[in-house]
C-alpha cells in the first residue's frame, strides 16, 4: 500500500507575472492567502502555472522560492514534467534538492510516444529522485493517454504513488487494477464528487485558485461521509467551472483572479486576454457566486 501524500484540495497555482518577470511578492500573497483558506497542498508550475513559457531559471526558482516559503506547512508539489526525459530528470531532481515533497510529470507531449515507452519515461525519472511522482494524464492537451495497463505496471514502481487523472472514463479500470497502490487525484474540477465516490483521495485544482475553503469543504466533507454538502457544492460550481473552462486555460482564471483585487497579471504569449464574450460570461458566473 502506498502512503497517501495529502487528501484534500491542491490548488494549481497560477504564476502571476509583471512585465519583466514573475511577481515574487504576489505569489507569496498567493501562497498566504491559500493556506488561511484551507488549502490542503499546493502545486507550483504546473499547466495552470504557466510552466510551459518559463526558461529554466525561472521554472526553478519560482519552485525554491514557493518551497522556501510554504515550508511545510502544507504538501507543495513541484511542476517537473517535460516531452525530453533527461530534461524532465534534470527538473526533477533540482524539485527534490530544493525541498518539494513530491514532483507531478506530464505525458509526454508532441514527439508522443507508445505505451512502453510511456512506461520507460516515468520508470526513468522516478528511478532519479528518491521523493514522490505523482503521474499527470491529460490527453486533451497531450493527445495520448496513459492505459490503465501501463498505469499497473508504473504503480509497480515504489515512488511513483499518485496519477492526476483527467480520463475519468478509465478511473475505475484504473482503481480496479492498481488499488492502494496509486492515489488518483481528479485533474478536472467538474469531477471531483464522481472522482471520490470511486475512491480518489481529492483534486488538483484550478477552480480552487478562487474559492480555495470551498474546494476544501467539497472533499473534506466527501470523505468525512457528509456526501450530500460534498454534493452540492460541486453542483454550485458548476457555472463557475464552466466560465473557467469556456477558453484556454489559465486565460480565464487569471482575469478572474485580477477581477478579485489580486493583480496577478496576464498570461504569456501565446495565451492571450480573454475575449469580450468570454469576459462577460466570466463576470456573471462570478458575481452571482458572490465573488464580485
Amino acid at each position: 500500500m502506498k502512503k497517501t501524500l495529502f487528501t484534500g484540495s491542491c490548488v494549481a497555482l497560477v504564476t502571476p507575472f509583471t512585465k519583466t518577470g514573475v511577481d515574487f511578492e504576489k505569489l507569496e500573497e498567493l501562497i498566504e492567502w491559500h493556506i488561511k483558506e484551507g488549502t490542503d497542498a499546493i502545486l507550483i508550475c504546473g499547466t495552470t502555472g504557466e510552466a510551459s513559457t518559463m526558461p529554466d531559471e525561472e521554472h526553478k526558482e519560482v519552485i525554491r522560492f514557493a518551497v522556501e516559503k510554504i515550508n511545510k506547512r502544507v504538501h507543495v508539489m513541484a511542476g517537473a514534467g517535460s516531452n525530453d526525459t533527461r530534461h524532465a530528470i534534470e527538473l526533477s531532481r533540482f524539485c527534490e534538492e530544493v525541498g518539494a515533497d513530491s514532483i507531478l510529470s506530464v505525458t509526454p507531449y508532441y514527439n508522443k510516444t507508445t505505451q512502453e515507452g510511456l512506461y520507460q519515461h516515468f520508470k526513468a525519472i522516478a528511478q532519479s529522485v528518491n521523493i514522490p511522482v505523482v503521474l499527470y494524464n491529460v490527453p486533451s492537451r497531450t493527445n495520448l493517454n496513459i492505459n490503465p495497463s501501463t498505469l499497473k505496471r508504473l504503480s509497480e514502481i515504489e515512488n511513483i504513488v499518485g496519477l492526476k487523472e483527467c480520463n475519468l472514463l478509465q478511473a475505475a479500470e484504473v482503481i480496479y487494477l492498481c488499488g492502494d497502490n496509486l492515489n488518483l487525484y481528479s485533474g478536472e474540477d467538474g469531477n471531483v464528487v464522481p472522482l471520490l465516490a470511486l475512491g480518489g483521495k481529492g483534486v488538483i485544482s484550478v477552480v480552487a485558485n478562487i474559492i480555495p475553503r470551498d474546494v476544501h469543504n467539497m472533499v473534506r466533507s466527501f470523505l468525512e461521509g457528509d456526501i450530500e454538502t460534498s454534493r452540492k457544492l460541486q453542483i454550485k460550481t458548476v457555472p463557475l467551472q464552466n466560465a473557467l473552462f469556456c477558453e484556454t486555460n489559465p486565460i480565464p482564471v487569471k482575469a478572474a483572479l485580477n477581477l478579485m483585487g489580486f493583480n496577478v497579471g496576464s498570461c504569456r504569449l501565446p495565451l492571450v486576454d480573454m475575449s469580450e464574450a468570454g469576459l462577460a460570461q466570466l463576470k456573471k458566473a462570478m458575481k452571482d457566486y458572490g465573488l464580485i
